[in-house]
């Protein structure tokens, strides 16, 4: 796991784009504190960065960028390739050589192998940079469940890229700042892919490759691999059958490491899944727990009645509210781009890398693919609503005295953007309006128009939920903030609910069993709980959460340097009437109008 920067820009002398580069890594150096790395081809103006965070073949020999075929090509990566031992053993039958034992090599050696084509025989979380000296093509890569991050700004100048936004703001004419990303922020609670805050940026799609051609300066763009829900399994103990072998065979490849590693369990269902088949493979197993005082919020009972069926090492952390208070401002910092959530993910990397471990394996993945949310019972009732209430109606939903009633007025905008704004949503534009002075037309009219998204009417009800919060909620949220604040703090998070064979199982599953039963996630629950305590699964969920109401509420740092609106906002999520996730929504705007 790596961080990764680039820039090709014909009109600019080598050395300033060197020292642009530079700097590129520099600012990211956080995701890659071992080791670091620059290609320059003066030639044509192109330069290659790396940070490197150590995890496959730990020696030298896996320094990057990585060269191949006596130089044709380059490679600056972010990520792993769970099936590179088996690839390897391909291409050496196909008169492949290799001089070292990282997956890195294994990418060059396909690409020079199988082209482009190679690209969909990556089993893994990867984004990288691929430059091919002989016909002056660059490839920006990036994996089928959009994983790992890669951002590219393609203007006159030529092609830039970066792991992290913050990167580009070492180029000086990619400055402008996106119009509308405060409206999106806003409404979502995150950036919804393709926005970014800088106007030039954006993230490259995944499952995605970018081609560019270093002579005209034109780009292609092309999907190696697509997710799509195809129900064909209607059997339920086929499934569940299925279900316990391909997750437990993803599992194993996720725990593919040469550096320390373990496994986050917070005592929930996922995690708790995932440390029971990881501790199969491996009985010196790391389990990583953060804990409260607060016993609304604290999970431990959980965590040591799951514990208490492991082998290994078990880490448990107490986090108290000063430490929150402590650590809030540079929690902020690390965001790289604001959303409103990660906090939590930010506290147990932390925590996870003073224990040592370089990777951690996490349950992403199996609320969305399995029908964890309220938005799977919910989305049956939008779908309906949207459908049968005139737009006027439902857009004078907006002023309704009950909060729950007023999001109703997202489902004037047809298709699934008006449908999970309703469900997820967290101001109506109404409110937008009013806290950015814009008019609420305006407002209405940037939703529209952006994230572009395809028709999934042909899908069920929950599966429509699930597309839902796998490309929007889980996409621009949950992976992105699991990436950044893991990566702040010299960690890896690899997620085993979204190995490309068990995702493409889950997507096959037929809805009639899959959403079936008592509990949410009621098929999971019977695939694995003859193995984990009953408490576990029979319960509510709760969540990844901190007593963050009462903490922000009282920390001096969230509640300085307000403006006049800001500080009304404030008082209203002090006293109870403003939900803790949406202050910090309006804390992040003003904190980057700040900066």
């Amino acid at each position: 796991m790596c961080r990764i920067a680039g820039l090709i820009n014909r009109s600019m002398p080598v050395e300033a784009i060197e020292a642009i580069v530079k700097k590129m890594c520099t600012v990211q150096k956080h995701g890659g504190p071992d080791d670091e790395g620059i290609y320059t081809c003066a030639a044509n103006h192109l330069v290659l960065g790396h940070r490197r965070l150590s995890i496959i073949d730990l020696s030298t020999a896996g320094h990057q960028p990585m060269t191949y075929a006596d130089g044709r090509y380059q490679l600056t990566y972010n990520g792993e390739l769970y099936n590179y031992i088996e690839l390897k053993e391909t291409l050496k039958r196909a008169g492949c050589l290799f001089t070292t034992a990282s997956d890195t090599e294994v990418i060059l050696a396909a690409f020079a192998t199988w082209g482009v084509a190679a690209f969909k025989e990556f089993n893994g979380m990867f984004a990288f940079a691929l430059w091919d000296n002989v016909t002056g093509h660059i490839y920006l890569v990036r994996d089928g469940a959009g994983i790992k991050p890669l951002y590219f700004a393609h203007t006159k100048e030529g092609l830039a890229f970066a792991s992290e936004v913050r990167a580009f703001k070492q180029i000086p004419y990619l400055q402008a700042p996106h119009a509308n990303w405060q409206v999106y922020l806003m409404a979502y609670g995150h950036l919804p892919e393709p926005v970014t805050t800088l106007k030039e940026v954006q993230p490259l799609k995944k499952g995605w490759y970018l081609e560019y051609n270093i002579f005209t300066g034109h780009t292609r763009k092309e999907a190696f691999t697509r997710s799509c829900y195809i129900e064909k399994i209607s059997d339920r103990e086929e499934a569940i059958s299925l279900i316990q072998q391909n997750l437990a065979a993803a599992v194993k490849r996720h725990l593919l490491s040469d550096a320390p590693i373990g496994v986050f369990l917070s005592g929930g269902l996922d995690s708790s899944i995932i440390a029971h088949l990881a501790n199969k493979e491996r009985p010196d197993l790391n389990t990583i727990s953060l804990f409260f005082e607060d016993h609304q919020y604290s999970e431990k009972k959980y965590q040591d009645m799951v514990q208490s069926g492991l082998q290994g090492n078990q880490y448990q952390y107490l986090l108290k509210e000063e430490v929150f208070h402590a650590d809030l401002p540079g929690i902020i910092s690390a965001m790289d781009l604001p959303c409103c959530d990660g906090i939590n993910t930010w506290f147990i990397s932390k925590y996870a890398g003073e224990c040592g471990l370089k990777a951690v394996l996490s349950g992403i993945g199996g609320d969305e693919l399995y029908g964890g949310y309220p938005s799977f019972n919910r989305i049956a009732t939008a779908l309906q609503v949207q459908q049968h209430l005139p737009d006027t109606l439902l857009r004078a939903g907006r002023f309704a005295g009950i909060k729950k009633l007023r999001r109703f007025c997202y489902l004037s905008i047809k298709g699934s953007i008006g449908v999970y704004l309703f469900l997820r949503g967290q101001f109506i534009p109404h409110d937008i309006a009013q806290y950015l002075n814009c008019s609420e037309s305006e407002v209405w009219q940037i939703l529209e128009e952006q994230p572009l998204l395809p028709d999934i009417t042909n899908l069920t009800a929950k599966n429509q939920a699930s597309w839902l919060e796998v490309n929007l909620y889980m996409q621009n949220q949950l992976l992105r903030d699991a990436d950044v604040m893991s990566m702040a703090n010299g960690l890896e998070i690899r997620v085993p609910f979204l190995d490309t064979a068990f995702l493409k199982l889950s997507l096959q599953l037929c809805s009639s069993i899959k959403y079936a039963g008592t509990f949410n996630k009621q098929l999971l629950i019977d695939s694995f709980k003859d193995a984990l305590p009953e408490a576990v699964w029979n319960r509510p969920k709760m969540g990844f959460s901190f007593p963050f109401k009462e903490w922000l509420g009282r920390d001096q740092y969230a509640g300085s340097h307000r403006d006049a609106k800001t500080k009304a906002y404030h008082q209203q999520f002090v006293a109870g009437k403003l939900h803790w996730s949406q202050f910090l929504t309006l804390f992040l705007i003003e904190n980057n109008r700040n900066a």
